[in-house]
């Protein structure tokens, strides 16, 4: 009879809830409706009437489109759960605040102040809250509900401080596919405090594998453009990830959570216009990564494209002698560096002067007054040599030619790093055509501080000319949306001008602070932060001088393993800055298969921190001792294995499987895997990009910060003769199950 009563609850509970989730989505498509008509309507109209019509017009189709799309993007489990006060006040929690015909409040965003006690009430601490109920649903279909009595006397489990056990634990059981999901069904009482802190300063989130920090990060930046939405409205997100397939896994999260005005890179894609193309050794990228190259680029203006001048040029104009002193450039040199414009913008005010100084000389020499005779000036300037010999010191460059230039030629490389040994000036040399490697970008973005942009006259005078149009557009396109109540700091002047006036009509907020170097941003968040460099650090800094940051890693994981210093020496200049939290439970890993990672990095000399993790399961673990000679087949044979393991308890292709090599058995163990038919029926990425895929051959350093069903580890005591912390990031990418193949003898931790 308990078992049926428990039943009837439960159904009882179901419907229930099915009853609001129905109200919920109701009130969902009126929303929806009720923006598409007027985004209709407004588009009827075309481009007819006055820029200020028009300008009116593209202030509502902006504000409607913005609101769709956010709409469009809570359709899946809009509705998560439900808070029973004791009050007897009811509140459902959602991925939106949604409102009935009346205004009232139907559905609460799972960011608002109103919401917190949703993940943070617990049965020692309930506060106000009696019952807290979570809500699964498929589509718009309630399939479950689980009820947390915080008010009983009862058992609860307070050692591990979980929130909705039952949604915690099925969410960590599906299959996964190749993409992140966002866990705001699930957020834990350590990950909310975290998720909600405020937005100033630098947050460094400490966690090993599978605390969810990703996650976490994630939540986060969408809380803080939730809760900050005006101050971060012109200048958005920056989320630096460190792979282009980690961008990929993750590129849902944030639009599930309703937000879009994110910009998401590596840090090699930071630079806009450059692209990595060539590869070099870790010695060479880690002295390029050296803050000494600060120093440097600040010679290589001043001794390569602003070098003194040594002698006295003769020069000839309107046939007069005209003479170009040492002294007259120093002195223009020092007056354009007052300017405290950029080399490149600097280089009118240089030149100005001397032209001036030679113009007198001229006048002098042809014995006329030169406030009367301002022709004279034009003479200067139409001289080739003057302006050959104004040019050779102060001149005009790009970041990459100047760069280009350093590594190619031996001499310019000795003048602005006399520090470098012969033997590493020999490892930077490299001939023209080389390409920029990962290491070259941050390099690249200094010199670029210091040069900024480099364009032709033509497209200076092109770029003033817009700049005044949108000057005088602004004002009025402001006004407008100020009167009609829009943006609600989502659209704001800028981006109606955008649509108006620039040439990237279409471009959101992301698109245009990716494409602009000198964009600075309200917020950053850096993921496997802890293997950066000085230099890149600085890079990224320089694009948030609030020093609002959340930088989530886990030092442990760095390929040589964590530095004595922790997290204030792994982040440079900026440690001084920062604030340290910790997540210390892990969700997705297996508690056997983290103790077994823990004891082989104990093992080879290189011992981590200690993680505790909710939940083991059964057989999570095998290994097959081969020989060189037999490794592929036997590889093929576990793979073929583990991959019906995955089609038995998920289905056909469902789950996910990655096969992680040393760098060096990359191209052969892709091609051998490829090309065998014993796996044919499964679909294989061979490349490391295609997160779809079923089985997934790539390196330790391809696998941060992704996380599969099972994990195929070849030769682990290669992977860490690599790094310590590369065999480490690989030992922790399965959610259930590792298998070790091996051509060497194994040691006890992995038999």
């Amino acid at each position: 009879m308990a078992e049926t009563s428990e039943q009837n609850a439960q159904s009882r509970a179901i419907a229930e809830e099915q009853e609001f989730v129905s109200y919920a989505y109701q009130a969902l498509d009126k929303q929806r409706q009720y923006y598409d008509e007027q985004l209709r309507k407004v588009r009827a109209q075309g481009g007819r009437g006055t820029p200020g019509q028009v300008s009116e017009r593209d202030s509502f189709a902006t504000h409607y489109e913005d609101n769709l799309a956010r709409l469009r993007n809570v359709e899946n489990r809009l509705v998560l759960g439900r808070l029973d006060s004791q009050d007897g006040a009811v509140h459902h929690i959602g991925r939106t605040t949604l409102r009935d015909v009346n205004n009232d409040i139907v559905l609460t965003d799972w960011r608002a102040p109103q919401s917190e006690p949703f993940y943070q009430a617990t049965a020692a601490h309930p506060g106000n809250v009696r019952r807290r109920r979570h809500i699964q649903t498929r589509l718009r279909e309630v399939i479950g509900v689980e009820d947390e009595l915080l008010t009983d006397s009862g058992e609860q489990s307070d050692d591990l401080n979980l929130t909705g056990e039952g949604a915690l634990f099925a969410a960590m059981s599906k299959a996964r596919d190749g993409r992140m999901g966002d866990i705001v069904a699930t957020i834990q009482t350590e990950q909310d405090r975290i998720i909600r802190s405020d937005i100033n300063g630098i947050m460094v989130v400490q966690g090993g594998p599978g605390t969810g920090k990703t996650a976490v990060a994630l939540h986060r930046a969408a809380y803080l453009l939730y809760t900050y939405r005006e101050r971060l409205a012109r200048s958005g997100v920056l989320i630096i990830g460190p792979s282009p397939i980690f961008l990929r896994y993750i590129d849902q999260v944030l639009p599930a959570l309703g937000e879009s005005d994110v910009v998401s890179t590596t840090v090699e894609d930071l630079l806009p216009g450059v692209r990595v193309t060539a590869h070099e050794d870790a010695r060479v990228a880690e002295l390029k990564g050296d803050r000494r190259w600060v120093t440097f680029a600040e010679r290589a203006i001043t001794r390569i494209v602003e070098k003194p001048r040594r002698s006295t040029a003769s020069i000839t104009v309107n046939g007069k002698k005209l003479h170009l002193t040492p002294k007259m450039v120093e002195a223009a040199q020092r007056r354009a560096r007052r300017s405290q414009k950029a080399h490149n913008q600097a280089r009118e005010v240089y030149a100005k002067y001397l032209v001036e100084r030679l113009a007198e000389q001229l006048a002098d020499a042809l014995e006329i007054d030169l406030s009367n005779n301002d022709f004279l000036y034009g003479d200067i300037v139409e001289s080739i040599d003057a302006r050959r010999e104004i040019n050779l010191h102060w001149l005009p460059s790009s970041a990459t030619t100047l760069l280009t230039r350093i590594y190619h030629y031996p001499e310019l490389l000795a003048r602005i790093a006399p520090e470098l040994t012969e033997e590493e000036r020999q490892l930077l040399r490299r001939d023209r055509n080389s390409g920029f490697t990962r290491a070259d970008i941050p390099i690249l973005d200094e010199l670029a501080e210091h040069l900024g942009e480099f364009s032709s006259d033509a497209e200076l005078a092109q770029e003033r000319a817009v700049n005044e149009q949108r000057r005088r557009h602004d004002s009025y396109v402001s006004e407008t949306m100020d009167a009609m109540g829009l943006g609600e700091g989502i659209v704001n002047a800028g981006d109606v001008a955008d649509r108006l006036y620039g040439d990237r009509s279409a471009d959101s907020l992301a698109d245009r602070a990716a494409a602009d170097r000198a964009w600075t941003y309200g917020h950053v968040v850096v993921d496997e932060a802890q293997e950066l460099s000085d230099m890149q650090w600085r890079m990224i800094a320089r694009r948030n001088p609030a020093r609002s940051m959340t930088i989530v890693g886990d030092v442990d994981q760095r390929p040589d393993g964590a530095p004595a210093g922790g997290w204030k020496q792994a982040l440079g200049a900026l440690g001084e800055f920062t604030r340290i939290d910790e997540l210390t439970m892990s969700y997705r890993t297996p508690s056997s298969l983290l103790e077994r990672a823990a004891n082989v990095m104990t093992h080879i000399g290189h011992p981590v921190r200690p993680i505790r993790a909710v939940r083991d399961l059964p057989d999570t673990y095998g290994y097959d001792e081969t020989t060189a000679e037999q490794l592929n087949d036997t590889l093929v044979k576990r793979i073929a294995v583990e991959s019906a393991r995955l089609d038995a308890e998920y289905g056909t292709n469902h789950g996910t499987l990655a096969v992680i090599v040393p760098t060096s058995m990359r191209s052969t163990a892709g091609s051998a895997i490829t090309n065998h038919p014993d796996l044919a029926q499964w679909s294989i990425d061979s490349s490391g990009t295609d997160v779809s895929q079923r089985i997934h051959v790539m390196t330790a350093r391809q696998s941060k910060g992704l996380e599969f069903d099972t994990i195929v580890l070849v030769n682990p005591l290669s992977l860490g003769d690599e790094g310590p912390g590369d065999l480490y990031v690989a030992m922790t990418r399965a959610t259930r199950r590792m298998a070790v193949v091996s051509d060497a003898h194994l040691p006890e931790a992995l038999r």
